[in-house]
């Protein structure tokens, strides 16, 4: 493990795979190196020749997590990786997290060489889909309450529509305590989220000069949960930015393979 200290004084896990242009790999909600699929990716796409870094979000495995959260202090997080990479790097975002790289592209201007993002959950694609505002406030609540599993439960459910089922399986899960322990930081994908009301906004998306490669998958998530939505977001994007391409990865759902995945990043980052 290695760290880099955020402006703020926050302390960033994170580890590097392989040699070449840098790449930062900007996690979705609850997931981690500990979690989720970027360290499989950062591992893949060494092989493709890149300097991969994966990175712990501030409040998750770790990372440190100094109060009080705002977006802004994430966007730093990305830039100290940035200046540890040697002060420019491809930036590569997953759901939530791909709403964050989109604001760190446009916020960090040129030390951001190239932006990939997959299924950002813009659900404003379709105004039914947007969650209510009172979810955010009643995960916060949940969180201020030290009641974790609830607050997980809470914007798991209603957002990203995991299942009742699904989620009492997961309470019996031996990844429970980790859920719980990560759910703090749900507010912080929420603020994200929250924050651009689930919508493409070309006053966001017009700020981002470099080339944005926008991917969805053709699955949905979970059966019984429609995320086709996600298609419609990333073609969205693509169009909004100055510099935007669209891409459609047959057969990938949410949980998108690394296999398939890196291939397609390497390509878009060595391209001219």
């Amino acid at each position: 493990m290695n760290t880099v200290t955020s402006k703020d004084g926050t302390r960033i896990a994170y580890d590097v795979y392989g040699q070449g242009p840098a790449v930062i790999l900007v996690d979705g909600a609850t997931a981690s190196r500990a979690f989720g699929g970027s360290a499989a990716l950062a591992q893949r796409l060494a092989r493709e020749g890149f300097s991969t870094y994966a990175y712990d979000r501030r409040g998750r495995n770790e990372s440190g997590d100094t109060q009080p959260y705002a977006l802004g202090r994430e966007i730093e997080d990305i830039e100290a990786l940035i200046n540890q990479a040697g002060g420019a790097a491809n930036l590569y975002g997953i759901s939530s997290g791909g709403a964050l790289a989109l604001e760190a592209a446009a916020a960090l201007g040129r030390k951001v060489n190239k932006l990939a993002v997959y299924e950002v959950p813009y659900m404003g694609v379709d105004p039914a889909r947007v969650p209510a505002r009172e979810i955010f406030t009643r995960t916060k609540q949940l969180v201020r309450e030290g009641k974790n599993g609830e607050a997980f439960a809470e914007y798991m459910g209603k957002v990203a529509g995991l299942p009742e089922e699904m989620l009492a399986g997961m309470k019996q899960a031996p990844f429970w305590p980790m859920m719980e322990a990560v759910a703090p930081s749900l507010v912080y994908d929420a603020t994200v989220m929250f924050g651009r009301d689930f919508t493409t906004q070309k006053e966001l998306l017009e700020q981002i000069t470099v080339p944005v490669l926008a991917i969805s998958g053709d699955v949905d998530m979970l059966p019984g949960v429609d995320t086709s939505f996600m298609a419609t977001a990333a073609q969205a994007i693509a169009k909004m930015v100055p510099h935007g391409k669209y891409r459609l990865l047959h057969g990938q759902s949410h949980d998108v393979d690394a296999e398939v995945l890196a291939p397609v990043l390497g390509e878009f980052y060595r391209s001219g």
